[in-house]
Parts: structure tokens; sequence; C-alpha cells
């Protein structure tokens, strides 16, 4: 047994130690207070991966950091602070080497000192010997760390250290005699240092005085292209598509993207690999519970394993589900110590590192068997009783419990979430694992909900034939069964009922559903109504819609201005879009042009304010501006909100949104020169179920490309094979004059205009063209006096909504006719359609680009303007995020409306082309 006997004679004097040979060794011989011997290991910085991602803006800010008295490196374990310092050590950059100390947990502040010493004089730190050494291991003096500190302040160059892993595991009194050296040593010592947790160092005094260079977690996350980099070195040929799903599951996390590329290497199929990628089935789970989860003390491992359930946690949640009272404390820990789990933006919320969740539950069922389903429940009454609706009915499913799950949104009114916004998918996805016919009427209208949301019309139609038999079998006294007959699942009934209105069924029997559905909204509630506005705009609009759908504009306009005025409140946002798009959609049918793109674009600055996606919009407003523009002549703009439009629309567009588009879109591409293609795309349309006006106006503009191929014949031949609506449409009337008078037949023309009414009866366009037709008429039977005065009166017409598309598709004889009346012509240069002038003004309204680009949509939002000065000066989306008082997500979804406004894919693309309109 080896025995030691110290003598201390103080820390000015030497230290003599006894080994079992009985030779005095004195302080030269590096031993630690303890008479340990130093562990060489400690002073040398660990090597530099062979496959090293090369991080030249970090390294740069280490270099710069180590200019000043501090600078720390911290991050969760793997995130690469270790590798970052040690890359840097090895590197050259600094003014001179660093010295480097790996801290142990367990060290005792006198042998921490002691080692620290060591380090120094290791690395040429001239100290004079009257510093002296620790003798004790508990601790040193304050006249220890004086002598220290003056003897650093007296060293002719300052001494640059690296301690690594300094982390809240250090004693108090280390960490407060640390700042005191540091402090007093007068720029002699300049520490760098990486922990997990930020240490106990007063931090905010050196933030004070801009003492310190701090790389955080968010720094050191790889990006994409710091991932793709590390895979090549790896010998991996990944897409970029790969690459972005790598970093979205790691969330840069520098450990994780490394065990991914080792793991890679073995897969036969790297790609797959990352596509089927699950966290508990590779060596990223053994990282993880190692490293993290059994590093912590007993009661805080079981809390993470309870919390893993839910996305995100708050202090109170975890009590609920550990059935104790530390979770603020606890939580609170974990995120200062970086154990995968952070705060959520200043709130009171956490959230855990998604891989380390993932590993977490299955250690969970592994652990607990029959553990998690109950905790699920658990936590979605927690966030019921706290007003956390969707993140309840989540956390119920889960749970398997779908009569909770159901019930939460039928009883508080919130169906339309299955139906549209942010979360329908989510939801979707949650309720996809109930099993069919589950018994009760939530379930049944949640599961009619969810196949009307996939536009499934027949299973939605069987679902709510499920809830009128299980409303019919129900006893009104039947105490378990009272939520059967409550009003909120027979509201949730009649809207669902209403909301799968078809525009080719009854309408009127839409008009009862509409009205039975509003007079059950009024006896709701009144608290539970104040916090659904959109209710009632929902169901003015759906109904909009069907009388839309139906050809019944007058209706449409009444009930979708309706739908308008009743919006306004916060959380009416996404039906006043929809309503404003849809009478948008009904002006242009009646030809207000101009009163057509004022809802369009009203439409679309609702969407940007409320920062709706794309992909939850029908897209009708940017139809509507395609067809004003078409009507206008304008085609570039036309072809750019058609294509817009079309990237907007979903698997199964309203009958009226689907027959416009064709329209236009055919219109469009005749007009480019291309009318097989025009044909092509409106005989591609789905005609079965349509209504007969849609039918007929497919028919009319499948007539017009005849025309513009030169077939008269085709053109009176199409338009005698459809089945007349009821009534005449004066667009078909309009349709067959042009066909008849192409073919030579006058008279039968002029007898066709007949019954193209002259007043309100028809749209203004319709009575344009039809006053144009008449000139033509005119001219070809020799009478020039009337042919002028038809011309004149379709002009006078078409003036005020600058209806220039008629006139274009009308031949030369327009311009012959102008040319002889000087006059005349000087009075319609509106006839010419001219690009506007390359201001910045006119680059944010939109107007055509000298560069051939798709003009700005529409003009961008102060916020959004705000946010483009930002990224021009090369702001991170964090940075942004923190500038503008913002979350990063809200960030995002202003980036990606701006790239779409000026039709770029990238940030810096963004910032040139706004450079280049004017607008920065």
């Amino acid at each position: 047994m080896i025995t030691t006997d110290h003598r201390f004679s103080g820390e000015r004097g030497p230290i003599t130690v006894r080994t079992p040979a009985g030779t005095p060794v004195t302080s030269m011989d590096h031993r630690a207070p303890t008479g340990d011997p130093m562990l060489t290991a400690r002073f040398s910085p660990p090597a530099v991966p062979k496959l090293l991602v090369h991080r030249p803006e970090l390294l740069g800010r280490l270099t710069a950091g180590a200019q000043g008295p501090l600078t720390l490196i911290n991050g969760p374990a793997g995130s690469g602070k270790t590798v970052l310092t040690a890359h840097w050590a090895a590197g050259g950059r600094a003014t001179r080497p660093p010295m480097w100390l790996t801290v142990e947990p367990d060290d005792a502040p006198g042998a921490f000192w002691a080692y620290v010493l060591e380090a120094l004089q290791r690395g040429g730190a001239a100290l004079p010997d009257a510093v002296g050494r620790p003798t004790r291991a508990e601790g040193v003096t304050r006249s220890f760390l004086v002598r220290l500190a003056d003897g650093l302040a007296a060293s002719p160059r300052p001494a640059v250290l690296v301690l690594d892993q300094f982390d809240t595991a250090q004693p108090p009194a280390t960490t407060e005699g640390l700042d005191f050296v540091l402090r007093h040593a007068a720029g002699g010592l300049r520490i760098v240092l990486t922990s997990r947790s930020d240490t106990l160092l007063p931090l905010h005094r050196y933030r004070a005085a801009g003492e310190i260079t701090e790389i955080r977690d968010t720094d050191l996350r790889f990006t994409d292209e710091d991932a793709g980099a590390l895979l090549r070195e790896h010998g991996l040929d990944i897409s970029p598509a790969g690459i972005r799903l790598l970093g979205e599951r790691t969330e840069g996390w520098a450990a994780g993207v490394r065990l991914c590329a080792l793991a890679m290497q073995r897969s036969a199929d790297p790609e797959a690999f990352l596509r089927q990628f699950a966290a508990d089935r590779t060596t990223i789970a053994d990282y993880l519970l190692t490293e993290v989860l059994d590093a912590q003390p007993p009661p805080t491992q079981d809390l993470l394993l309870r919390v893993c359930v839910t996305d995100r946690v708050h202090p109170d949640l975890a009590d609920a589900l550990t059935g104790r009272d530390d979770g603020a404390r606890t939580l609170a820990g974990l995120a200062r110590d970086n154990a995968f789990l952070e705060q959520i933006d200043a709130s009171a919320w956490y959230r855990l590192h998604p891989l380390f969740a993932e590993v977490l539950r299955a250690h969970l069922r592994q652990r607990c068997p029959g553990l998690e389903p109950r905790l699920h429940a658990r936590a979605a009454r927690w966030l019921a009783r706290t007003g956390r609706l969707t993140e309840a009915v989540l956390q119920g499913a889960a749970a398997g419990d779908w009569q909770f799950a159901a019930a939460q949104l039928v009883d508080n009114l919130a169906m339309g979430r299955l139906l549209t916004g942010l979360e329908a998918d989510q939801l979707g996805r949650a309720f996809a694992g109930m099993p069919p016919g589950t018994a009760g009427v939530a379930p049944a209208l949640v599961d009619a909900a969810c196949r009307l949301a996939e536009q499934d019309l027949s299973g939605c139609e069987a679902g709510l034939r499920r809830v009128d038999a299980a409303l019919a079998d129900a006893s009104p006294t039947d105490a378990s069964r009272a939520e059967t007959h409550g009003p909120a699942a027979r509201f949730g009934r009649a809207f669902l009922g209403v909301l799968a209105a078809r525009p080719a069924d009854d309408v009127t029997a839409t008009e009862r559903a509409v009205a039975d559905a509003d007079r059950l909204l009024r006896e709701l509630p009144p608290p539970l109504l104040a916090e659904r506005p959109e209710l009632r705009p929902l169901l003015l609009a759906q109904l909009g819609a069907v009388e839309l759908g139906a050809g019944r504009l007058d209706r449409a306009e009444s009930a979708l201005t309706a739908a308008v005025a009743a919006c306004g409140q916060p959380g009416t946002e996404l039906p006043l879009c929809g309503a404003l798009g849809s009478l948008a959609l009904t002006e242009l049918l009646r030809g207000r042009l101009r009163q057509a793109a004022e809802h369009a674009r009203a439409s679309l600055a609702v969407a940007e304010r409320s920062a709706l996606p794309p992909e939850h919009r029908a897209g009708t407003d940017h139809l509507v501006l395609a067809g004003v523009a078409v009507e206008q002549d304008d085609l570039r703009t036309a072809r750019h909100h058609l294509d817009l439009a079309t990237a907007a629309r979903g698997p199964r567009p309203d009958p009226a949104i689907a027959t416009r588009a064709a329209v236009i879109g055919a219109r469009i591409t005749a007009a480019e020169g291309d009318p097989d293609a025009a044909l092509a795309a409106l005989r591609a349309v789905d005609r079965e179920g349509l209504p007969a006006w849609a039918a007929d106006e497919l028919a009319v503009a499948e007539s017009a490309v005849h025309l513009a191929r030169g077939e008269a014949a085709a053109a009176l031949g199409v338009l005698d094979a459809v089945e007349a609506p009821d009534g005449d449409r004066p667009e078909h009337a309009l349709a067959r004059a042009r066909a008849l008078l192409a073919a030579g037949r006058d008279v039968c023309a002029a007898r066709a205009l007949a019954g193209v009414p002259g007043d309100e009866g028809a749209t203004t366009p319709v009575r344009a063209h039809a006053r144009l037709l008449r000139a033509q008429i005119a001219e070809a039977q020799g009478d020039s006096r009337a042919a002028h005065r038809h011309l004149g009166e379709a002009l006078a017409l078409a003036r005020p909504e600058e209806l220039r598309r008629m006139f274009a598709e009308s031949g030369s004889w327009v311009r012959r006719a102008l040319r002889q009346d000087p006059r005349s012509a000087r009075s319609h240069g509106w006839l010419t359609h001219r690009a506007p002038a390359r201001t910045a003004r006119a680059a944010q309204a939109g107007g055509p680009h000298a560069d051939g680009r798709a003009p700005v949509v529409e003009p961008l939002s102060a916020r959004e303007a705000e946010v483009l000065r930002k990224a021009a000066e090369l702001l991170s989306t964090e940075e942004i995020a923190a500038e503008l008082y913002v979350s990063a997500n809200t960030v995002k979804t202003h980036l990606k409306s701006i790239y779409r406004k000026l039709c770029v894919t990238r940030r810096s693309e963004a910032v040139h082309r706004a450079q280049d309109l004017g607008m920065l």
C-alpha cells in the first residue's frame, strides 16, 4: 500500500512530499496539493479530428475575443465547443500559442489553482517565485490570489489560457477567485472558457464593460452548408433536400450530424437512411442517454422522461406530470446547463431538443411500459384547463382518448380548425388514427370534418348521417349522453352541413341550412361565442360561395358583403380573406374590374397582415387580378397572377374558380400565340357536376379560341353543342354573334346581338363588346356613320374599366377607324397599354420590369420593408428577430412573403432585386 506524508509550510514555502522510498520531492516535481502527480493529459488540447468542418467566422471571433479578458464558448454536449477551441489553438491564429487546461468537475479550489499555475508555467508565463503554490486542496488564501494577479499584471506578455469544460459544478470559491484574478491582472491574463452551462462568473459585468466575447449554442449549430461539408468529408454525396432534412432533424447539433454521417457511411442507401432516420435506433441514443440523461440526478431524470411526451412544457405542467412541485427550479436548471432543453422566447415555457425528446420517449416506453398514454391524458387535461385547446386535443389523441379529444373541438366550437388554418394538417394527422366508427356524436362530427378537409364529400356525407343517427338515437334525459343534445353539438352538425354544400346542389337548401346554423349559433353561451368571432363570417362566406357557384351573382354579392361586414375582430382574418376573394370574383364576373381588383388587393393585404401561408389560401385574389389584367391587355401581369393562383389552388377547387381559371388561362395562352394549348387546357376541365352557366362559360371560351384559329364553323359548333343554361346568357348570345360575323353571316350576327340587353341586364364588357360587333357589322355593310357611332359607344363603355383586350382581338379595323377620326383617337390614348416608369413607387406598385422579370406582386408591408432592410445589413434571422422584438418564425414568414412579392427565391436575390427597384 502506498502512503504519503504531506508537510505544508505555507503557500510561499516549499512543499515536501515523502514517497514510500522516503525521497523528498519539492514543488518542482509538479505535484498537486494532494501529493498526486499532475496529469499531463489535462494540459494538452485534444487532437483535432481529421474530418473537420472549417468555420472561419467562429475562428475569427475566437481570435478577436482573445484580445480581451474573457471569451465564453457555451453550448450543450456535442455542440463542438472543444473541437472549435482546439482547432483554433492548433492553427496558430493567436498572437502566441494559448495555454490549455481541461478542468475536472471534482477539482477542489486548491487543486484547480495548482493546475492553473502548472498550465501557465508550462506555457512559458513568467511568474515571480513569490507567487508560491497552493498548499491545501480545499482552498487558497486571498493573499495567493493577490500575488498571482500581480505577477500576471507584471508579465511582459499576456497569458492566454483555455479552461475547457469549466461548468457550474465548480465550487463558488473557484469561480470567485477566477473573477478576482481576471479583473486584477491588468490585462495580463486572458481566459477562453468552454462550458455546457453559464458559469457563476458575473457575466453581466463583463457585458456591461464590453469585455466579453460570447459564442453560444446558436452560433455553434451547423448550417446546411456546414452539414454538407462534413458529409462530403465522409465521402457522402447527399442531395440538398437530404441535407436540409438532416439539418431539420438535428437542428444543427454537431455531434448529431457527425454520428449520422458515420451511420450513413455504413448504410447501403444514405438518402433512405435520412428519410427513415429514428434517433432511438442509432448511436445518438447512446450518446444522449449517457452524456445527458445519466448525468442528471434521479428526480431530474424522472422529470425529463415524463415531460418528453409534450412538444413544450410549462413548470406547472411538469408538476402535473410528476406529481411534485419542483418543476420551475428543475427546468430552469436544465436550461441553464444546456441539457438539451431551452426556454422559448423568454417565456415560462421550455422545449426539448427534438432528438433528445425522441430518445427519451423510446426510453420511457422501455423503462415504464404503459405510462406514456397516461401521461398524454394527464397533459391533455391540464392543457384543456388552461385554455390551450389545440395542444389539449393533440395530447388527447396521442393518449387514444378520442371522446375527450373530439369533444374539445366540438364543445369549444373549434371544428373549423380541422378545415383550414395553420393547425389543420397537424390536427388531421392526429385524428387519422381514430378507429372508424368510434361511438359518440363528437367523434362522428370530427370524422366528417376530416373527410371534408380531404375533399372527400361522400365520406363527409356518410359521417354526417352517422351524426344524425346518433342524435336521433340519444335520449334527451340520458345524462351520459348530455353532450349529444347540447347546442354546441347541434351547431357543429349544421355548420358542417353548410360547409359541405356543393354549388350543384339545391341552393335553397343551403340557404335554409345557413339560417338553421345561424339560429343555433345564437343559442350558444355568449362568452363561448365571443371566443369564436369567425363562425358567422364563415357561414356567410360559404353561402356566398355557393351562390356564386350557382351563378346567382346578386345573391352572392349580398352574402359576401355581409360576411366582410361581420369580420374585423381578431381571429376573423381567414374568413375575411376568403370572402374578399369571392367578392372580387363576383365583381369580375359582373364586369366591374376596378371593384374586383380593389377587393382582390384587399384580400392579399389581409393575408399579408395576418401572415397566412399561401397553402391556406384559395388563390382567388390572384385569379381575379389575372382576369382584370387580361381584360386590360396586360398579358405579362395576367400570366404572373395566374401562375400564383394555380399554385395556391387545392386539389378540388370550387367550380366557379376552376372555370374562371381555365377561361383566363386559355385567353392568355391564345393571345400568346398558342391556341392549341389553349384548347387543350379548356378541354381538360372536368365538367362532371358543373352548373349549366359554368359549362356555357367554357364553351364560350372555346369558341373564342376557335375564332383565333380562324375556325368560324368550329366556333359555332361548340356553342351549339352546349346545353343552354336557364335563361339566355348575354355572354352566349355575344359569342354566337362573333362566330356568325366571322363566318360572314352579318344579318344572322345582328339578329344574335338582339339577345344582348343594352342596359344593366348585361355586364359592361358584354355591352361594350356588343357595340363593337355592331360597329363591325355596320362597316361590313358600308354604313360608316353607324360604324363610327357604335365604335364611339363601345369606347365610351370600355374606357372606365380600360377594356383593351376586346379591341386588340377585333383586328386592325379599329385602328383604321380611329386614324380616320384623329380627334377621337386623341381622346382614346388609353387603348395603348404603357409600362409605368421604373421609379421606386412604380416598383412597389408592381409594373412590368425592363429586365424581363415578373413584376412585383403587391407592395411590401411596413414590417416586411423593415425585415428587408435588416436582411440587407447581413443580419441573421435570429438577429433580425431580436432587433424587431418578434420570433424567428415570424421573420421567416415575412421573408417568404418578400420572396414571393419580389419574385425571387433567396435572401441575397431579394436584396439585389430591391436595390435594382430602388426600394432600398
